[in-house]
């Protein structure tokens, strides 16, 4: 009997440890998962996840966007940190520098991609690591407890990377308007009417968009002088200059192909006509969207945003214009409103306004490019046929495509 009572007060025993050691595991466990959360993903972890998180503020030297393709000297700096560990990067975009640091402290970023202040870095408790201007006294952060991702970015600043991509990415920059191509004539034939080789795949698109046909050729020789092997340094290519990420997402495979590419900008273009289907008025949309071409529609929709909080008519391309080139000015692309930062206004504006004075030069009018008005505004255009004119019209949105008269 008291050998039964022993082996039961054993069995107690060891489970009662047992009890206790789990529940001591656990709450250690638990312990540093809270610690590990507190300060976001250490080096160890943003390896394992695959990628890096950067906060920045947007700006001309930090990170901009520019119709699809990040840009900016910090950015191009933490890109090369994140490729030269296998690692994709993902920004987040920041108003303030107190805000970033308020970011990094709460572990949702992994660097603080910017030049701040070290007394800022210091006063928010963090680690100045990574690139730095040692006559600003500035640099880039990361949290303090994050020591091992500090001591992979000394590291990586050893290797005498920061100059090169510094050079290849002000390189960039500043190539990022100019297109390779061998321009052609804007008008192969003025007497017949013939713009270029391409016109019969205008007047498809024209089709589908609503537009008038010389409009989209207006916009061709602007984007490429009619040169299908064309392309830019921003990584825009073929005929109507479309962006990787632009063709990817309307389906096309083949750029240089130009029925193919001007097809699919066709698409692009619906996209967007829906996107800016507020702006009734249709001249007004057709600037609108060639705009949003050229410099992506987030930040035409910021520019509308900042006309609409300055009192302006967000539906007047005059009106948001002004706001268009003032997005390359700090206070504005700081902006709350503001969520794609800065952009080179200046560079759009000239752009909407050179393919509307080559329009009107290809006879383009304004009244055709509406496909929300009436019937009976559009005005009806006649001319002489001959061997090259023949069986053509002018495309307009009330008008049935098999319709010849």
């Amino acid at each position: 009997m008291w050998r039964n009572i022993i082996v039961f007060l054993l069995i107690f025993c060891c489970f009662s440890s047992c009890k206790k050691a789990t529940k001591n595991e656990k709450s250690t466990l638990f312990s540093k998962a809270n610690k590990t959360n507190a300060i976001g993903y250490d080096w160890e972890r943003i390896q394992e996840s695959g990628e890096l998180i950067v906060g920045t503020i947007s700006g001309p030297d930090t990170y901009f966007d520019y119709n699809g393709a990040p840009m900016g000297l910090q950015f191009a700096l933490a890109q090369n940190f994140a490729q030269e560990n296998g690692l994709h990067i993902r920004v987040e975009l920041t108003k303030s520098t107190e805000e970033l640091c308020q970011l990094l402290s709460r572990g949702d970023i992994d660097i603080a991609v910017y030049q701040l202040k070290k007394n800022e870095i210091t006063q928010s408790k963090l680690i100045a690591a990574g690139v730095s201007d040692v006559k600003a006294s500035t640099s880039w952060a990361v949290a303090s407890q994050n020591e091992d991702l500090a001591d992979a970015l000394k590291h990586w600043c050893q290797m005498g990377l920061e100059t090169k991509v510094q050079k290849d990415e002000r390189q960039r920059i500043e190539q990022r308007f100019v297109v390779h191509r061998h321009v052609r004539s804007p008008y192969l034939s003025r007497e017949k009417g013939i713009i270029s080789v391409y016109d019969d795949y205008f007047r498809d698109a024209a089709r589908s968009t609503g537009w008038d046909w010389r409009l989209i050729a207006a916009q061709c020789y602007q984007e490429s002088g009619f040169d299908p092997n064309a392309r830019s340094g921003a990584g825009a290519q073929g005929l109507m200059q479309l962006m990787p990420a632009t063709a990817a997402s309307v389906g096309l495979t083949d750029v240089y192909a130009p029925k193919e590419n001007i097809q699919a900008a066709a698409r692009y273009i619906k996209v967007l006509q829906r996107s800016f289907a507020g702006v009734r008025d249709g001249s007004e949309r057709i600037r609108f969207i060639l705009a949003a071409y050229n410099a992506g529609p987030g930040h035409i929709k910021d520019a509308q945003a900042l006309a609409r909080k300055y009192g302006k008519n967000p539906d007047s391309w005059s009106d948001v214009l002004f706001f268009v080139q003032a997005l390359s000015t700090y206070k504005y692309y700081t902006d709350d409103v503001v969520k794609y930062g800065y952009m080179i206004g200046s560079q759009t504006s000239k752009y909407v306004e050179d393919i509307i004075a080559r329009w009107r030069g290809y006879g383009g009018r304004e009244d055709l490019g509406s496909p929300i008005m009436a019937p009976s505004d559009y005005h009806n255009i006649t001319r002489k046929p001959n061997r090259f004119t023949k069986g053509t019209v002018i495309v307009r949105p009330d008008k049935d495509i098999s319709d010849n008269n």
